[in-house]
């Protein structure tokens, strides 16, 4: 059985604006009071995992530990078929330390154009951990299926949002209003899973 979250205060371990704007309004219904890891003043840690599970733990345990608080870390990116699921959990990294996804678009696009271009299917995929301070961490995934577009649309949403067309779905994720995208990311569907393991009443 999973443990329940009972507190008042959570840290989103994460230095993402974007990020930590879609984790919080998805804790509002909830009444918890949220902070990022950038408000507590705390480092980001060196991701040295292999997959989004192993990063989400580092910096999950990471942020607890240092803030004495629980604290929820999201480790999410674009994994893209053609590619063989790349850039996958270098998806920020590949975006440099100035965070250019515009030019990380681009060159997940001349990477498809390198492989023939044929196949255009992606997924998002994002791993919450909720981590305590005495070291025990729930973790939960999701996932959302698309295709890519080029040129990118829209300019909503973050990261690589405005080149991935949600299966079934007319606008791109950058094109979305941000409840509609809600409703159905990667981050809401592994959301999803957590507040039934952590936040529902048992």
């Amino acid at each position: 059985m999973t443990r329940r979250f009972t507190g008042e205060r959570l840290v989103i371990a994460s230095h993402n604006p974007g990020k930590v704007r879609e984790i919080a309004a998805l804790l509002r219904p909830f009444a918890v009071a949220v902070v990022s890891a950038a408000e507590c003043g705390l480092d980001e840690p060196e991701e040295t995992g292999e997959t989004f599970r192993d990063n989400a733990l580092i910096k999950a345990h990471a942020a607890a530990a240092a803030a004495g608080l629980p604290a929820l870390a999201d480790d999410s990116g674009l994994a893209v078929a053609a590619l063989d699921g790349r850039p996958g959990i270098h998806s920020a990294r590949r975006a440099g330390p100035e965070k250019d996804f515009s030019a990380a678009m681009s060159r997940v696009e001349a990477a498809l154009a390198a492989a023939g271009g044929d196949d255009r299917r992606a997924r998002f995929v994002c791993a919450l951990a909720l981590a305590w301070p005495d070291g025990h961490a729930e973790i939960f995934e999701g996932r959302v299926d698309g295709i890519l577009v080029w040129p990118p649309r829209g300019d909503r949403g973050f990261g690589y949002d405005p080149m991935f067309l949600p299966d079934g779905q007319d606008a791109t994720f950058g094109e979305m209003d941000p409840v509609a995208k809600h409703a159905i990311s990667h981050r809401a569907d592994a959301f999803t899973k957590l507040v039934a393991g952590c936040f529902e009443p048992g």
